[in-house]
């Protein structure tokens, strides 16, 4: 007698609302990604954006991130109680330098989804300010100008390149993220 595999319902339907959720999205997906998270930005910003997407895609698994110099020691995740979170902020710090490059960033950021699990939601490009000072005219990058984190001793860019942010492509908190 032969027996067929019967999948519920409710099965099929969470994986067609979850996309991404068994596989990597479809080059129109990801383009159809990217416009909404630069929706009133350039050409320029645009192509950035796909840019550095394309270059860390494959850091949706950590340890792909870990064999490529990004700390597989999750560090604290950070979060602000009123604007939201950032996430675990993993660098390499082979690239804590006066270099800016789109495709390699010094940070990646993954948020927190439970269970122990990470998702790359973002990433961070930073410039200490023993290459550039903090008295200098700021860095920039996908024509932005990079912020001071005094207390941090950098200069610094967030770019939500794989989770929307409401608060806006560059801003540094992510209401959406919670540690």
């Amino acid at each position: 007698m032969r027996t067929r595999s019967v999948v519920p319902v409710f099965v099929l339907t969470t994986l067609a609302i979850v996309p991404g959720a068994c596989a990597r999205p479809r080059p129109a997906q990801q383009a159809d990604a990217v416009s909404l998270l630069t929706e009133g930005f350039d050409a320029n910003v645009r192509r950035d954006v796909e840019t550095v997407r394309r270059a860390t895609e494959k850091f949706h698994d950590l340890a792909v991130a870990g064999e490529a110099g990004y700390p597989t020691r999750i560090p604290a995740c950070i979060a602000d109680s009123t604007m939201g979170g950032m996430g675990h902020h993993m660098i390499d710090r082979t690239r804590y330098d006066e270099k800016l490059e789109i495709e390699r960033p010094e940070m990646l950021l993954y948020a927190p989804l439970g269970s122990g699990k990470l998702e790359l939601v973002a990433v961070e490009y930073v410039v200490p300010y023993g290459a550039v000072p903090a008295t200098a005219k700021a860095p920039r990058l996908f024509g932005q100008a990079l912020k001071r984190y005094d207390s941090q001793n950098y200069w610094a860019l967030h770019v939500w390149i794989w989770r929307r942010n409401p608060a806006g492509l560059f801003a540094d908190w992510n209401p959406t993220v919670k540690c």
